[in-house]
């Protein structure tokens, strides 16, 4: 048995395990699968975005870890070093750097950051005081001549940094093993999510979000993410049936594990929210790396380029995704969650609200908020005040 072999093993379950339970032991199964890993000599290095290249990690023999934080709990050590007024997601991840409180952050290798929003790249010099880090810059004008070709060069060099850092090789022939690996992931979390253009869907989207993991290419995963499609396919309403039928469609910033509250205040007012447009949802698995390119990593640059995030300027290609997903998905609102300080898409939201209103003639919430539970009994009469809305104005 090879290496990998034995990783996988230390995570395998038998066939029966139902995809949910799976999944519900997420943390668990990716800790023992990084520990396994780190064993066998693989290095972990921790992402704190979409946009950082997974396939060059794993064409490194790299376990590549999500870190961002989804927790209340480590956000008041973070506030001794960072202000109060800033996005929870970032003093989240800061709190569990300072606390010693997450093992994958605490066996990182590597720390891959990049320039999405001056919050975390400020942040990200903090962290960078006793943690090794490298910083992916961003080209901010998505439509400028140049700005592939920029981002281009920073993969490249990401690349050169890689086979620096971990004395590896990535060959094109690695390259295109990793990025066939990501392409089954995300074409397998597409066909999930695809289930949920049913009517009514068979999952609710607060069980849906649960098939996600913090690290990519674990086989198991795969395996399981295969049996849920063919546990779902054609079980129309094994969902709890929505209240009044309501389908919602949710966009804004990421839901990272644990912090899925506001998710769960929508579908608790009796809707089933059927799309998520954010990067914990479609928007990184909407595009695939194109495998017959002759040059793999011209062909990843261009994959993660076209991530549609609310740091670019303008911003049109959320829009066009948004556009596409309320024709396909059919849902009655928009929903759009901002986290305090995030102010990228707080100024944005303008524009969202403008497309559906006035474009797609769907009714929009803008819900700001933190990770405190405090202000949920509010969030809950905004949320039933628009479903109430919408009862009123179907035909009888």
């Amino acid at each position: 048995m090879s290496g990998a072999e034995d990783i996988e093993a230390a995570i395998l379950t038998d066939g029966s395990t139902n995809p949910l339970a799976w999944f519900a032991g997420m943390t668990d199964h990716c800790y023992a699968f990084a520990e396994a890993a780190k064993a066998r000599g693989r290095p972990i290095a921790g992402i704190m975005c979409e946009f950082t290249p997974r396939e060059i990690l794993l064409a490194a023999g790299v376990v590549p870890v999500c870190l961002c934080g989804g927790s209340a709990a480590t956000i008041p050590r973070a506030e001794q070093f960072l202000p109060a007024n800033l996005c929870p997601l970032i003093k989240s991840t800061f709190g569990y750097h300072v606390t010693g409180t997450n093992p994958f952050l605490q066996s990182a290798d590597l720390v891959v950051a990049e320039t999405s929003c001056d919050g975390k790249k400020k942040m990200f010099e903090l962290m960078g005081a006793t943690k090794t880090m490298y910083v992916l810059e961003l080209p901010h004008k998505a439509d400028g001549a140049d700005a592939l070709e920029h981002w281009t060069r920073e993969v490249r060099k990401f690349k050169e940094y890689a086979e620096q850092r971990f004395q590896t090789r990535i060959t094109d022939e690695k390259l295109r093993d990793a990025a066939k690996l990501m392409n089954r992931e995300r074409r397998l979390r597409r066909q999930l999510a695809d289930l949920m253009t049913h009517d009514p869907p068979p999952l609710t989207g607060r069980q849906l979000i649960e098939f996600k993991s913090i690290i990519s290419g674990i086989e198991e995963d795969l395996r399981q993410y295969e049996r849920a499609i063919k546990m779902f396919e054609g079980a129309a309403g094994s969902a709890p049936p929505a209240q009044g039928g309501i389908r919602v469609l949710l966009t804004g910033v990421p839901l990272v594990h644990g912090a899925e509250r506001v998710l769960e205040l929508i579908e608790q007012a009796g809707s089933v929210v059927v799309a998520m447009e954010n990067c914990t949802g479609l928007k990184p698995i909407l595009d695939d790396v194109d495998l017959d390119d002759p040059d793999p990593l011209g062909a990843i640059a261009r994959k993660y380029f076209h991530l549609p995030c609310s740091v670019m300027t303008p911003n049109t290609r959320r829009f066009d995704s948004l556009r596409s997903l309320a024709a396909k998905f059919r849902p009655d609102c928009v929903i759009e969650l901002v986290w305090q300080a995030c102010l990228t898409y707080d100024v944005e939201s303008y524009h969202v609200r403008q497309l559906a209103e006035k474009e797609l003639r769907l009714p929009y919430l803008k819900i700001t908020t933190d990770y405190s539970p405090s202000d949920s009994a509010r969030i809950s009469a905004r949320i039933e005040a628009l479903f109430e809305t919408i009862r009123a104005r179907r035909p009888l």
